[in-house]
């Protein structure tokens, strides 16, 4: 029996990364875990790692840029759990161009992933948490939504924007007994950082970091809430 038996948790972005290793620490805490992401055979590699611990997950893929599939990853997990206990929202996307080269298009899905997505899900999931007065959901942001990032406008301005969002929302329904936290992590050695970056990958922040600060947030105590965490590289990793 770990810290989180019998929750019921949704992790966006689960396939891989951070959104893996997420999973991957909740399922072994105790929780059934709900995973979303668009790609079905890296949800089921983790769903696969997780059921070999003897631990439930489920498999939901979600275009997280489509309002019809979030509603049904909230559904399913509903019809397949009966309630929802905690949301993760970690899925992400950007691409680095400079303002004046950047497509339009990719600030549109840039903004619809990485907070149109959180602000969807978040106002899906609370009115059963506010019923049971209890629940919490946790914003995978970035230090870049606190100082802007070069070549990375789009991205660092959705960031920003998860922040605000979570800030207000936890104003909203704080008095609920209902955590709202943000993570702003550095660089972070997933797939999101290209291959071609002049980065010591050995110096970054691993996933399963990230991973252990969310179970932080989860386990904290009922009378207090981690709101904001920054999550640094103790040593940099420029070359």
């Amino acid at each position: 029996m770990g810290p989180l038996a019998g929750k019921i948790a949704i992790v966006t972005g689960a396939g891989r990364g951070i959104g893996k290793a997420v999973s991957l620490l909740l399922a072994h805490s105790g929780a059934a875990v709900v995973l979303a992401s668009r790609s079905t055979a890296q949800l089921e590699a983790t769903r696969d790692e997780i059921q070999r611990e003897g631990a439930q997950a489920l498999v939901v893929p979600t275009d997280l840029t489509r309002s019809e599939e979030i509603e049904t990853l909230v559904r399913r997990t509903v019809e397949q759990y009966g309630s929802i206990d905690y949301l993760i929202n970690n899925a992400c996307w950007g691409k680095h161009s400079a303002v004046v080269k950047a497509k339009v298009e990719d600030w549109d899905r840039t903004f619809q992933v990485n907070l149109r997505a959180p602000m969807l899900l978040s106002r899906l999931v609370l009115p059963s948490m506010i019923e049971r007065r209890s629940g919490a959901i946790v914003n995978i942001a970035s230090i870049s939504g606190r100082a802007g990032e070069a070549n990375a406008a789009a991205y660092s301005a959705s960031k920003a924007g998860l922040l605000a969002f979570g800030e207000s929302l936890y104003e909203e329904v704080r008095e609920y007994g209902i955590k709202v936290a943000a993570i702003l992590p550095g660089f972070v050695d997933t797939p999101l950082i290209p291959a071609t970056a002049k980065l010591d990958r050995g110096k970054m922040i691993r996933p399963e970091d990230i991973a252990q600060t969310v179970l932080f947030i989860l386990t904290s105590a009922p009378n207090s809430c981690p709101v904001e965490i920054t999550v640094r590289p103790q040593r940099s990793p420029y070359k």
